[in-house]
Parts: C-alpha cells; structure tokens; sequence
C-alpha cells in the first residue's frame, strides 16, 4: 500500500472465475486492522451504489467479489483464500461465504504467481477457504513448462472456450454447520408468518442451501432474472422459507432481522424435474440433457447461471435418499443441473457412515482467466488521514 499524492494505490488484478469476476488483492499489500481493510476494499469497489461507477465492482452481485490471498497457513497448502461478496447496495463485505466460482481465479493466480511449482500434465494447487476452514484443489492444466489457456471446454453463462480447470471440495460436507444434513433430517417442513407450510431440504456441502420445489411457490422453475426479480411476490415467499430454513439449521437467530444484501447465509434453491425443454437466455435444453433443473438465489436475485458451490451442494442433495432433488434426479454418478444460462455438471460421492452422511467427492470443471493488472486508487481520507 502506497501513498500517491492524496490517494493510496493498492496492486490489484482482476480475474474472471467461472461465471464470477472480482478482485484479487494480497493480504500484505491491506491494512492489518479489519475496519480500516474493509473501509478501503469497499471504496475500491465503490460501494455502496447500485451502478458502483466510482469503484472496480460491476453493479452485480457476481461482479462485486473479492478474494484475499497470502502465503499458506495450513500445512499441505499453497495459497491461503479469503472470499469476500462486497454489497452493492449496503456497506458491508460477507466474510460468512465463499465462491466456488472465484476460487477457480484463485486457483490460476497461485500457479502464475509461483504459489506452486508447474508439474505436467496436471498442478494440482491445494488452496486453503479461510472462510470455511477447508482445502479445495484447482487442477490447472500444464504442458512444456507452462500453462495451458486454450481448450476446448466451455460453461455456460460465458462466452468461448479455454483449457479446464477441475476444482474438487475436499471433504466439504458440514462446511457451515458441522453435518452435511444440518438438522439431521432429509426434509423439513418451515412455516413462514402468513401460516403457509413449505417442505424444504436443508443440505451443507460448500455451501448451505435451502431446497423448495418450485411448484409449492407457485414458480415453474424455468423461469428466466427477470421474470423472477420483477417478481416481489415470489421474491418475498422466497426469503421467508430461506430465513426459516435458516433458523433450523442454527444459521439464523429466532427473531434476528435479515436481509438478503447482508445475510448471505443460507441460499435458497428452486428445483424441479427436468421436462421437454426448457427455453434458457442462449440456447435450448432438450430432455434428457439434465438431471434436474435449479434456479439459484442470491443476494435477493435470481443467479444468471448458477454458483459452483451450490451445484455442490444440490448434487450432493440428489444422492442422499429421501430428499426433495432425491426424489426428483435420476441416479447417476454426476449430475447434470440446468440453470438460466445452460447447463453444469458436477460430481459427487456420498457415504453413510457412523449416522451421518460424508461427502467423499465434490467436483466440477471450470474456467478462469486473469483479466487486469495494475493499481486501485482511494483517497486517503477513507483511512482517516
């Protein structure tokens, strides 16, 4: 951290992770003290404010993220990664979640970077989520010394093609709340405050996530944003099972006042059985394609695709009988999930052991690439000076 004039620059790069995009600062390069660090994080983004026009954040809630990184502090890892969702609209970064998508960028980084050393065909960089005290392993793809950007793998919800990068959750249920089912039950029932019951799967794996078939909502779970976000009606029913749900897995206090902006904790995913086709933003899903069909919430909006560690975790949901995507998938070794932009596909393994339910594999492929280098400038009266 530098003074320029009146205005402190902070290196910065900007890199795209799956169908994320954020900022990737080091932690030396930040203030040491929390306030002053997350005072001069969010002035860089430029929030709060909707378009976010006096910052580096994209007026989206997955174009506004940030990743901290550092020298390890784990044995066995290379990198250290703290995610944080940095608010459009409020003053507030979320420390409470991580970004399956952005640490696919993470991943990159620490290769380009010389976290690791480059091993062909395959590095695998053990990167060490602060946020939910696990190990995620990004397979970066290495030939000749360097490594490889072009490929022929795509995702759906960005544009081209490049080289795959497999990211794999390493033990990752119970990531929030110590047990993959967190309230010990396949399904639940919530009951919201104008007396409507809703059947719900709560499921922890990378992320902790709230199931409701998108018929008891009235949805068809096909929907496209803005058929969703314009809907305040369904926005509202959403978040009142989400917030439920979230008292019953112990990550929401009884009575405690919540906001999707700053409570990001737990997510709230709309399923239903893949049909026919379904008509997305690109192209058309025919049946047979998927396995079952998600619409992904975040921040109080429908997600444009879909996050990694919620597909994580509504794969890992269609392998434990007795849950609502259970019930819905057919079984097989991956899942193929359709979202607004296409379709992902992510492979998981469960095990029931000791009455509890182990995730032994959590993994799909992605893509990331670094986008800037350069400075970030703030002025220095955001610190006080």
């Amino acid at each position: 951290m530098n003074d320029f004039g009146q205005m402190i620059k902070i290196p910065t790069t900007i890199m795209r992770g799956g169908t994320s995009k954020g900022l990737i600062l080091r932690k030396y390069d930040l203030p040491s003290n929390p306030d002053q660090r997350d005072k001069l994080i969010l002035r860089m983004f430029g929030s709060p404010d909707s378009s976010q026009i006096d910052g580096l954040g994209g007026g989206t809630s997955l174009t506004s993220k940030l990743a901290i990184v550092g020298p390890p502090s784990r044995p066995g890892a290379h990198i250290d990664y703290t995610f944080g969702q940095v608010s459009v609209e409020n003053h507030v970064i979320d420390y409470r979640v991580t970004c399956g998508n952005l640490v696919t960028a993470v991943g990159l980084y620490a290769a380009e970077e010389g976290f690791v050393p480059l091993t062909e065909p395959v590095t695998a960089v053990h990167i060490y989520n602060t946020n939910i005290d696990k190990i995620i392993v990004a397979e970066i793809p290495v030939a000749n010394g360097q490594i490889i950007y072009d490929g022929d793998f795509s995702i759906d919800g960005v544009p081209g093609v490049s080289s795959k990068i497999m990211l794999n959750f390493l033990n990752s249920g119970g990531t929030f709340t110590g047990n993959t089912l967190p309230t010990g039950n396949a399904k639940d029932t919530v009951q919201i405050d104008d007396g409507r019951r809703f059947e719900v799967s709560i499921v922890d794996c990378a992320n902790t996530i709230v199931i409701v078939r998108a018929e008891d909502v009235g949805a068809k779970g096909t929907e496209l944003q803005q058929e969703v976000n314009q809907n305040t009606e369904l926005l509202d029913t959403l978040e009142k099972i989400r917030v439920q749900g979230g008292i019953l897995a112990g990550l929401i206090k009884p009575g405690e006042v919540v906001k999707p902006s700053t409570h990001a904790l737990p997510k709230i995913i709309m399923v239903t059985a893949a049909t026919d086709y379904v008509t997305l933003t690109n192209r058309e899903i025919k049946q047979g394609e998927v396995d079952i069909i998600s619409r992904y919430m975040t921040m109080g909006a429908l997600h444009k695709a879909h996050a990694v560690s919620g597909a994580m975790a509504l794969a890992t949901a269609c392998k434990i009988p007795g849950t609502l995507p259970f019930e819905i998938a057919p079984p097989r070794s991956g899942v193929r999930i359709g979202h607004p932009s296409g379709t992902m596909y992510v492979e998981t393994k469960v095990e029931y052991e000791d009455l509890e339910w182990n995730v032994v594999r959590a993994a799909c492929g992605r893509t990331a690439r670094r986008l800037m280098d350069g400075y970030s400038y703030v002025p220095a009266s955001v610190l006080g000076a």
